[in-house]
């Protein structure tokens, strides 16, 4: 049955069961009493729904709490173990891979190496599959328990019909490839479990934003800061967040080479990796054969010496240098978006952390135009180096949020059957 607005009965319920969930997940535990005025469902809707949702194992109760002269209230909260998520960052030094229940506690991990930024995709995809297996093994877990696999890659991530998610990573040399298809070939996955791929940045955005420094605002930008930078925008209008390729604005006409090819990228003055190199053609000394986390370290030492020793100046003027390239990067999203809140986060942002942040703010808002830019807080994120792979397994969660708890259908494997397709068309008028 089709009301008015055009909402069938199947689509308030699952509302109502997103609306309850929700609430308990955020703001719980919570009694039933209490979820009425959270939620703007009636005492009766709250009854229904909760009774569905503890029927189908994902609340449970989580004790009691005195009333006001009544009998105790009972508090219900959402069931960990009812539902797995696995969330995947195909990071710059390495793929971390991590499995988590559905309150997002961490229940295993496995991390793959990358042996001089290879990104050869069949090694990457291997690096996926092979970790996930681990995770599930190591935590018992069974993997008809998912209930979905989130990802996140550098790059733009486009969404086609016939080959799923495509990444168009040109800073990696991965040029219109099938990753959802890759995954799912010979994949030990069944069917019914989803993939979710987006951009780095993006899930970022979506770990700072539902649990970190993010909470509250209504409009924020969310900024990776590693090997190169990105950035993540959430407005109102784009809820769940929008990767943009902040490190690839041009902010010195014929300047550096970035990676991407072309002069004068953002991100070929403020990327950790360009960092490191400019100091290198200044004459400064990173250390060898190291990674890009240890060598950073050994540029923030020689700058900041810790006995008070005198710093060196080829590593102070190019951190110095940096913090100007990324303030002034940061007046453009301030100037573009006029968001309440900017976060820095990503491994290079945290290690950097706020020995260099007050030099940011300060040639940010120089930089940008006086009234967004008093508006605008520039901080750290507050979720630690895991926030990526956080952010990926969100994309699942939000998925199963927004499906009431409904574990998706299976995948078909045929064609759309002619009657299937009909009742569809008509849905959408």
């Amino acid at each position: 049955m089709t009301g008015r607005n055009g909402r069938t009965v199947r689509d308030l319920r699952r509302a109502n069961r997103t609306a309850v969930l929700q609430r308990l997940y955020f703001d719980g535990p919570l009694s039933r009493f209490e979820l009425g005025p959270a939620t703007g469902l009636s005492s009766g809707s709250i009854s229904n729904v909760v009774a569905d949702l503890v029927g189908d194992g994902l609340v449970e109760e989580a004790g009691s709490v005195d009333s006001d002269g009544g009998r105790p209230r009972t508090l219900l909260r959402v069931a960990p173990g009812s539902g797995h998520l696995i969330g995947v960052d195909v990071g710059e030094t390495r793929v971390r891979i991590e499995l988590f229940d559905l309150t997002l506690t961490e229940l295993a991990r496995a991390e793959r190496p990358l042996e001089q930024r290879r990104y050869e995709v069949e090694g990457i995809v291997g690096h996926i599959r092979g970790g996930i297996a681990e995770v599930l093994a190591v935590a018992g877990v069974a993997p008809e328990r998912l209930l979905g696999v989130g990802i996140g890659v550098p790059g733009i991530v486009e969404r086609t019909a016939e080959r799923g998610a495509v990444v168009h990573g040109q800073t990696i040399g991965w040029d219109a490839v099938p990753l959802e298809a890759l995954l799912r070939e010979g994949s030990e996955l069944p069917g019914t479990v989803p993939y979710f791929i987006d951009n780095g940045a993006k899930t970022l955005g979506q770990a700072e934003m539902w649990f970190g420094g993010g909470r509250g605002a209504r409009n924020a930008v969310v900024v990776l800061f590693g090997s190169g930078v990105g950035a993540c925008l959430v407005t109102p209008e784009v809820e769940h967040g929008r990767a943009v390729e902040w490190g690839h604005l041009t902010v010195r006409v014929r300047g550096r080479r970035c990676r991407c090819g072309a002069l004068g990228c953002l991100e070929a003055y403020a990327g950790a990796e360009a960092l490191l190199d400019r100091w290198r053609e200044e004459g400064g000394r990173p250390p060898r054969d190291t990674d890009e986390e240890t060598a950073l370290t050994a540029m923030l030492a020689a700058a900041y010496p810790a006995d008070g020793g005198a710093p060196d100046p080829v590593a102070l003027a190019v951190l110095e240098e940096t913090a100007e390239y990324l303030g002034a990067g940061l007046s453009d999203l301030i100037n573009l978006f006029q968001p309440e809140r900017i976060l820095i986060g990503g491994w290079a942002g945290l290690q950097l952390g706020t020995r260099f942040l007050p030099a940011v703010r300060r040639h940010a808002r120089s930089y940008a135009l006086r009234h967004p830019a008093e508006k605008v807080t520039v901080d750290l994120g507050r979720l630690g180096p895991d926030a990526v792979t956080v952010g990926a397994a969100i994309l699942p969660l939000a998925d199963f949020f927004a499906r009431g708890g409904r574990r998706p259908d299976p995948v078909p494997t045929g064609p759309t059957p002619v009657w299937r397709t009909v009742l569809e068309e008509r849905a959408t008028h």
